[in-house]
């Protein structure tokens, strides 16, 4: 063990704790155990769960409407404040918009490959999104990558911020099981980074990214998170970190193996997606 570690052992009734056993136990990465977030407005929390409700039942309202849907029940908000927990969450409403990314970008930029193409067999064409999960008091970040034949989650994680470590980690723990033709996303800064582009290329896969402000170029995984937080989280409310993981895991192994969809003739995305 090192210095560092060493340092960081938590004393508790006597004994002493490693890192990596308090983020296991917390539900939580290593690296978040670092991390000080900045705190939240009194009624910020509040807000965002509004915010996530809407935005999910409703995903073309864009800062605009919400920002008047959340006035007429009585919360007195202005579009900046909104626009501002949006880009927090990373969401935006669902529809064209010019492209405002920075020239030095573009080269970081792919082409939408999936346009007209026949999806016909597991491991063709994967996609990854990033979501917003409330806590009761807080909030949480999920990643997940879909196999977009057989609906079926190659991989996941959720981590208390956005920092680049968790995408990767959910990237990396798809490809060890297998390996698709194409991985699509939007056009997030996560999903540009060079760190995301090298690992996915890396591995011999095409990238493919959806048009500027075109989250239905990504159907599948829009429609997951739908299913995930109606039948998940908005219903167990999760009060802790370690409470979210647990329950989010928990719906994972139930959607992926037990839920069956009426696409799939309804057969489960394991049954498809394993054959």
């Amino acid at each position: 063990m090192s210095r560092a570690e060493r340092a960081t052992l938590l004393e508790l009734d006597g004994s002493t704790i490693p890192l990596s056993v308090q983020a296991e136990l917390l539900g939580v990465s290593r690296s978040s155990l670092y991390y000080t977030p900045r705190p939240p407005l009194p009624d910020e929390a509040e807000i965002r769960r509004r915010i996530d409700e809407i935005y999910t039942a409703h995903p073309f309202f864009g800062s605009r409407r919400i920002t008047e849907e959340l006035c007429r029940q009585g919360w007195h908000v202005n579009r900046k404040r909104i626009q501002r927990c949006m880009r927090d969450m990373q969401i935006a409403g669902i529809c064209p918009g010019p492209n405002l990314s920075r020239r030095d970008l573009q080269s970081r930029l792919f082409p939408y490959l999936l346009r007209d193409l026949e999806i016909t067999r597991s491991n063709q064409v994967w996609g990854i999104d990033i979501t917003y999960i409330r806590l009761r008091e807080s909030w949480m970040y999920l990643v997940a990558v879909i196999d977009w034949f057989s609906r079926y989650i190659v991989g996941w994680e959720v981590d208390q911020t956005l920092q680049m470590p968790f995408v990767l980690a959910a990237v990396g723990r798809a490809l060890d099981g297998a390996k698709p033709e194409i991985l699509n996303s939007d056009q997030g800064s996560h999903f540009t980074s060079l760190q995301y582009i090298d690992l996915v290329s890396g591995a011999g896969v095409q990238i493919s990214m959806d048009g500027k402000g075109r989250a239905w170029d990504n159907i599948f995984i829009e429609r997951f998170w739908r299913s995930l937080k109606y039948e998940e989280v908005y219903l167990k409310d999760y009060s802790i970190p370690r409470e979210a993981r647990l329950g989010i895991e928990e719906y994972m192994r139930f959607y992926n193996h037990h839920r069956p969809h009426q696409a799939l003739g309804y057969r489960t995305p394991a049954e498809v997606y394993l054959g």
